[in-house]
């Protein structure tokens, strides 16, 4: 081994945790507690918010798309920078500051650049941080303990994402004004009070988060690098990239859930009942991250991704049915809600567990972990612009249509992946 490999392999800290649940894996859950919290609080109420200001669902899909892309990128030089510095929690920090004040920027706005602005400055803070976060994670616990670390940490913030929309429906409820006043008022208000979780969870990052640091490795090159990971892991991506051009975000299912229901129940009610609808999705989605994870650490990963991935597209199918035949019953929309939610945490908690699994080699996982990233963020850019387009252009029956079909494609893929 030469020096450079020996600097890459240095470890200043202590060996790994022998106990899954230690103060890394609480500390990262309660931080990603803190950052949804104020990321689902204008989550929440962002489509209500941009109806009553009058911006389309096209701009909405495109807004999403672009945030994520650019995400997507700076995931991937994140991902090589820290694995060339032998660093990751300061950038860790300054990305969950980013996204903590970005969503106050919603608050001054009268149209859709200000709001561009302030997701691609939220969505630029989870790039820089998420891979980062994720290759401290997979450090701090043993390989056949991972699965659960994962899923505990995806717990953790999804319960941020149930707090925080249920503040912003109270919020809304206590803030409305009298009639004839400025209807996007209470939705500003909160927009600017995300910033108390948002900015705390940079600093629970900073004091609760120990790095188990490398040496420099200043001799890593990002594109030689990328060619030699794994074989497996990009056949898997392949999977993972279909699966995302269908994967479009999920502010469209807000959205979706509000255009349903104003005709009976009218734009402020609307509103409400889809976040409410978008809690128990996140109710779903941090009740079974955990369990989903500990199962792919006894029966395997590929096989529960893939089922996952199904269930995304029956959702996206179910979508497809509430528009076109007027399927609008509160029940039936709360159902496919619920089924996004055990959805998205198979993919969440899997994709990053399947990576640690599949690039055992801890030099270059950050690296790993950004084309992760980006390949999920040019799906998601793909997914959010086509699926946005489509239902402006043409309508949501044909827009879910195409994301059920993409999603269906990206099981079938996973499924064949060995």
């Amino acid at each position: 081994m030469n020096r450079t490999e020996d600097q890459a392999a240095a470890i200043t800290a202590g060996p790994i945790a022998r106990d899954w649940l230690n103060r890394n894996v609480v500390g990262m859950g309660i931080v990603s507690l803190l950052s949804d919290w104020g990321h689902e609080m204008a989550t929440a109420i962002l489509p209500a918010f941009l109806a009553v200001i009058g911006v389309p669902a096209a701009a909405l899909g495109a807004i999403e798309g672009v945030a994520d892309a650019v995400s997507s990128f700076v995931k991937l030089g994140a991902g090589w920078y820290s694995d060339r510095i032998g660093r990751r929690k300061g950038i860790c920090v300054g990305g969950y500051f980013l996204t903590g004040v970005s969503k106050a920027l919603f608050a001054f706005a009268y149209g859709w650049p200000l709001v561009l602005v302030g997701r691609i400055l939220g969505w630029f803070g989870r790039g820089i941080r998420g891979p980062l976060r994720d290759s401290i994670l997979a450090e701090s616990v043993s390989d056949d303990n991972r699965g659960k670390a994962f899923g505990f940490h995806r717990a953790g913030d999804t319960l941020g994402a149930i707090i925080g929309p249920l503040c912003a429906v109270g919020l809304l409820a206590l803030l409305q004004g009298p009639a004839g006043g400025d209807p996007s008022a209470p939705f500003r208000t909160v927009f600017l009070l995300t910033l108390i979780p948002g900015v705390s969870s940079a600093l629970a990052f900073g004091t609760m988060v120990q790095e188990r640091r490398r040496a420099p490795n200043q001799g890593v090159r990002l594109w030689a690098t990328i060619r030699s990971l794994p074989h497996a892991f990009r056949h898997w991506l392949v999977g993972v990239g279909i699966f995302g051009i269908g994967d479009f975000a999920h502010t469209l299912l807000i959205l979706a859930a509000t255009t349903l229901l104003e005709p009976t129940y009218g734009i402020v009610a609307a509103a409400q009942m889809a976040a409410l609808f978008y809690v128990v999705r996140n109710v779903l989605y941090a009740g079974a991250s955990y369990p989903i994870g500990a199962m792919s650490d006894r029966l395997g990963r590929r096989g529960i991704l893939a089922l996952g991935y199904v269930i995304g597209a029956l959702t996206a199918a179910g979508f497809v049915a509430a528009f076109a035949l007027s399927w609008r019953h509160p029940a039936y929309l709360l159902g496919l809600f619920c089924l996004a939610g055990i959805y998205i945490a198979a993919e969440d908690a899997l994709e990053g567990a399947m990576t640690a699994d599949l690039v055992p080699a801890t030099e270059s996982r950050g690296i790993a972990y950004g084309v992760l990233g980006t390949v999920n963020g040019i799906g998601d850019l793909i997914a959010s612009v086509l699926v946005g387009a489509l239902w402006t252009a043409v309508s949501p029956a044909v827009a879910f249509t195409y994301a059920a079909v993409a999603m269906a494609a990206g099981a079938l893929a996973i499924g064949r992946v060995r």
